[in-house]
């Protein structure tokens, strides 16, 4: 029992988050919860409607290409598709801890092949994969492009091309499927990893910690 109360003392500690340390620091600026981190999702998709600017019909485009019009029930061999309006795609994503589903997830979107523009595409429904091999978020919808390419290459023709216009991102574009499995008590202990581990704050964090304890029990 005095475990647990201590547990939740110390809960209630770092989300409500006063100053804590020497010159006004809290314990969430300087330290996080172990478990309860970022993870990063990976998708492997297309980018259609690029208007002549995708991919110069790659073999792994165009039977990728086929395997999706496959998905709708149209069989049709690859060696007679054409890829010019659709490019394939690496699409990453962070996600948080806890995050729900129904939850949203911003996507960057980047050309694999030899498109020369992703601007005016669509992603087409992606699986976003762990690193376990699940899915855990899906992500689909039109890309914003930070950057363009104009003009003509080769022949003396100028040409200017500001940023990289084969990457994109969809802002909220993926919905999260899964929750991320999280374990943040051990033991009726909650670990806390500094972010840049440092014998004095750890030592002050510490202290402070059983000085907050003390009061509490002290005030009961």
């Amino acid at each position: 029992m005095r475990r647990t109360l201590n547990l939740f003392l110390f809960t209630c500690l770092l989300l409500c988050a006063p100053p804590l340390l020497a010159g006004g620091s809290r314990i969430k600026d300087l330290a996080m919860v172990a478990g309860a981190r970022d993870n990063q999702l990976v998708g492997y998709g297309l980018v259609v409607g690029l208007a002549g600017d995708g991919d110069k019909n790659p073999v792994y485009t165009v039977q990728t290409l086929a395997n999706l019009l496959q998905r709708y029930g149209l069989t049709v061999p690859a060696t007679t598709l054409s890829a010019k309006n659709v490019a394939v795609v690496m699409v990453t994503a962070d996600i948080a801890a806890f995050k729900k589903p129904g939850s949203r997830l911003d996507v960057t979107v980047a050309s694999m092949g030899d498109a020369k523009s992703l601007i005016g595409g669509v992603l087409v429904q992606t699986p976003l994969l762990g690193a376990d091999g699940k899915v855990y978020a899906v992500a689909q919808g039109p890309l914003a492009i930070g950057g363009f390419s104009v003009g003509t290459e080769g022949g003396g023709g100028a040409s200017v091309q500001k940023n990289h216009p084969t990457v994109g991102q969809i802002v909220d574009g993926a919905l999260v499927e899964r929750e991320i499995p999280a374990q943040i008590v051990s033991d009726h202990h909650l670990e806390l990893l500094l972010r840049e581990p440092d014998f004095t704050s750890a030592s002050r964090m510490a202290a402070r910690h059983q000085r907050k304890i003390c009061q509490q029990f002290s005030g009961h």
